[in-house]
């Protein structure tokens, strides 16, 4: 037994919590997999796609860069002689073409761990070489005294945040192209011994801090983008991978379901060829067509062996019936038709054996209810399917009641509600579904193949009418199929006479004496 507390996960949601317990286990392993090949912390693909990153970063902002380089050198000319300020710009461009020249090398070669690690060196240290430059500018002997405080910050500022805005994918190339500029700065500052050089200083140590957290700030984003992607990705993947599986899956289903169609066509005719000559011969033998039996017990023999026959016949036909349904070929032979006359005949072809079970059927039908536009063979079968379940689940001196009428919506209704044993309400859907059978029908002696509630299910619906079952154990059950108001055949209204505006000329007259207007036909059937 289970705790009152306790609920049971359906067998759909128990799939997805596990699927979900082992996709989040396969990542746990997937990352520390990664952690212990990479050396950064990182995944290998990351720690490549971020050097990518910086690679491009630096191609696309070359020009930003040349602006900078000769704003520099031009103005720097300004304190320093102009022969310096060339041999630095000339030095500072030869760095920055190598630098684009290994990063279009490094786009340019097959990704690999360790050629990634040897990139990654390469590139801090070029950036370590394109910081020196820029401090040379800053530390030329010949301009500490004249190169301004302003300027000083000036190329100080922006020289740190443009490497690290160009290096935010890869932290330790912005700090080793900053922390020259700035060290060399902050250390002019605080050997000039004043107040407010030291104030300098202190603000130039704190600006590399600052932008030093931004640079690890973009780096983390960055490598939270790469990480939502790929997680992405993975989903797309499982996606793919799943609906390449349902496709496989429903692809089986359908080469299943042909093979089933084929086997039941096929086996219908074997069946019924040898099935015809069994109830045709123990036909003759049960009436002694030729002559009493010898033993009489025969006779009692042979009915068995016809009833037997036709119940495995009508077995083949519920089976060829519910699977041309499931598989659409089902087509209605739509007519006129009286459901309270198909009922009563029903009742009539059912009464003997209702009769021989002591049971009481009552009838409780509308007048003057206008046919239905249906398929009388389908119509017959859910009122057959019906009552004749009705019958067989409920015990000796009950009581059966056929139902037919008006819907609320203007549609008719058959009702069959019997005071059998009842239904549990869990095994509804059960007793629903093909070849279900509830509890009642296992201990019954007279089961059947559970097919009777499905096809009258199958049958409404195609007519779009509804199906409800209703059941309490103990009391009874009853089962309302309703057709819906559109294949009610009203009456048309008496024809009348025709409005003055549309009466025919007394001169409309052809040669031989017949009107020349056609009589409007009134096309509302009401269907």
């Amino acid at each position: 037994m289970s705790s009152p507390g306790k609920s049971f996960e359906s067998p759909a949601s128990a799939e997805k919590s596990v699927s979900r317990s082992r996709r989040a286990a396969a990542q746990r392993v997937r990352e520390a997999r990664d952690r212990l090949t990479s050396t950064t912390g990182t995944r290998p693909a990351f720690d490549h796609e971020l050097l990518r990153q910086y690679a491009q970063t630096r191609i696309s902002a070359s020009l930003v860069i040349l602006l900078l380089v000769f704003a520099a050198g031009l103005m720097s000319s300004f304190w320093a002689r102009p022969l310096a300020a060339v041999i630095w710009t000339c030095g500072i461009l030869a760095v920055h073409g190598l630098i684009l020249t290994q990063c279009r090398k490094f786009l340019a070669v097959a990704p690999s761990p360790a050629a990634t690690s040897a990139w990654r060196m390469r590139f801090i240290l070029l950036d370590l070489v394109y910081g020196i430059a820029w401090m040379m500018i800053l530390m030329h002997p010949a301009g500490l005294d004249t190169v301004s405080n302003s300027f000083m910050l000036f190329v100080m500022l922006l020289v740190v945040a443009v490497s690290t805005m160009l290096a935010a994918s890869l932290p330790m190339a912005a700090f080793a192209a900053t922390v020259p500029v700035t060290s060399s700065i902050a250390l002019n500052f605080a050997l000039r011994g004043t107040i407010d050089d030291s104030i300098l200083a202190v603000l130039v140590v704190t600006a590399e801090g600052y932008f030093a957290l931004l640079a690890h700030r973009l780096h983390s984003t960055t490598l939270a983008t790469l990480e939502a992607r790929a997680e992405k990705d993975a989903l797309i993947g499982e996606l793919e991978q799943a609906k390449e599986i349902s496709d496989e899956a429903r692809h089986r289903a359908e080469g299943a379901n042909v093979a089933k169609s084929r086997f039941l066509a096929q086996m219908s005719h074997e069946l019924r060829t040898p099935l015809n000559a069994i109830l045709g011969f123990s036909e003759v033998m049960k009436s002694e067509i030729f002559g009493p039996h010898a033993v009489a017990v025969y006779k009692d023999y042979s009915a068995d062996i016809h009833n037997s026959g036709v119940h495995l016949l009508n077995l083949i036909n519920e089976i060829l019936d519910l699977s041309r349904i499931e598989a659409g070929r089902y087509e209605l032979n739509e007519e006129p038709v009286a459901l309270s006359h198909v009922v009563a005949d029903c009742h009539h072809l059912l009464k003997l054996r209702a009769t021989s079970r002591n049971l009481t059927i009552h009838e409780v039908f509308e007048d003057d209810l206008p046919r239905l536009w249906a398929d009388e063979r389908a119509t017959r079968q859910i009122a057959l399917n019906l009552l004749s379940n009705a019958i067989k689940f409920t015990p000796p001196g009950g009581e059966i009641w056929l139902k037919v009428g008006w819907t609320a919506s203007g549609g008719q209704y058959l009702s069959v509600k019997d005071t059998g044993p009842g239904i549990p309400e869990d095994e509804i859907p059960i007793v629903l579904d093909s070849f279900g059978q509830g509890s009642n029908s296992i201990k019954s002696a007279e089961q059947g193949a559970g097919l009777g509630l499905p096809i009258a299910k199958s049958l409404i619906s195609m007519h779009g009418g509804t199906f409800t079952l209703r059941s309490k154990l103990r009391i009874g059950t009853e089962v309302i199929v309703t057709y819906p108001p559109e294949r009610v055949m009203a009456a048309l209204a008496p024809l009348g006479e025709l409005a003055p505006s549309i009466q025919p000329e007394p001169n409309a007259m052809d040669e031989n004496s017949r009107p020349r207007h056609t009589p409007i036909m009134n096309a509302g059937t009401g269907i």
